[in-house]
This record gives C-alpha cells, sequence and structure tokens, in this order.
C-alpha cells in the first residue's frame, strides 16, 4: 500500500469516530503522521502513524493489519504503539522503546494530544488528567517536556 492507500484506509476505518474533544477522529490521524513527517520520519512511521490507532479502537484487526501489503516494520510500529488492555504503561513504553521507528511515532501522537488549544476544550478534570498521563509516557520514553 503506498502512503494515499494506507491514509484512505485509515480514514474508512475510523469514519463516524470522534476525539474526546468531539472533532473528527481523522484530525488526530493526520496531525500524527504530519509530526511524524516534521520530525524526520520516513514512509513506513507515516504509515503506522495514519493506521497508529486502528487496531488499538477495533477500528482494523490484528489478522487484517498482518494480511496487509504494508512493510513488516510497518506492521510492528502499529503493534508497538497499540495498548494492550491492563497493560502497565512501563511494559507499553518499553516495547515502543525495543521497537525500530515506534518511538517517533508515539512522540508525534503524544505531541498532538498533549496540544495546549486541543486540551483547552476539555474539562478541568480530564484536562488534568490527560495531561499528567502524556507526560508520565513521554518520562518513559525518555523525550523532552518541549516538544
Amino acid at each position: 500500500m503506498d502512503l494515499a492507500e494506507v491514509e484512505a484506509t485509515a480514514r474508512a476505518a475510523h469514519t463516524g469516530q470522534t476525539d474526546k474533544a468531539g472533532r473528527p477522529y481523522a484530525e488526530h490521524l493526520h496531525a500524527v503522521a504530519e509530526g511524524v513527517r516534521l520530525r524526520g520520519g520516513d514512509d513506513e512511521q507515516i504509515a503506522a502513524a495514519w493506521l497508529h490507532d486502528a487496531v488499538e479502537d477495533d477500528r482494523l484487526s490484528h489478522a487484517w493489519l498482518e494480511e496487509a501489503a504494508l512493510t513488516r516494520r510497518t506492521k510492528d510500529i502499529v503493534l508497538a504503539v497499540t495498548k494492550r488492555s491492563g497493560e502497565p504503561p512501563e511494559v507499553y513504553a518499553a516495547r515502543i522503546l525495543a521497537t525500530p521507528g515506534a518511538p517517533l511515532v508515539k512522540e508525534a501522537d503524544l505531541a498532538h494530544n498533549a496540544d495546549p488549544a486541543r486540551l483547552a476544550v476539555l474539562d478541568d478534570a480530564t484536562r488534568t488528567r490527560l495531561t499528567a498521563k502524556y507526560a508520565r509516557m513521554r518520562a518513559l520514553l525518555g523525550l523532552d517536556a518541549g516538544t
């Protein structure tokens, strides 16, 4: 699959889904893919950015991912950034760090999730909870607070 096909697949998979602020979920996917590109990511990482939440959100199955015409590296990145139910953050972060290409995708995801403009529309309790959650993951990944 080329990047246009990956983007179309991701957009279709997340049709009707919204983020915590009620915005179309595809806006988040686009922002993460663009964040990866701006950070120097390659096409495999950009493809993974488009798909980074598809398996986690049950929009696409593990079987679909394994059978998709994607590189093994792209598939591995998607699987690395896919949170597993009940998984401790430390285990999740370790898997990301151990997977070539995955830390950059997660960094772009966290950067968009923690965007002050995006958080500003949430209620205080949710904003506080998410800000702490994202800061903790950044720390576990060894990322500075300014990205």
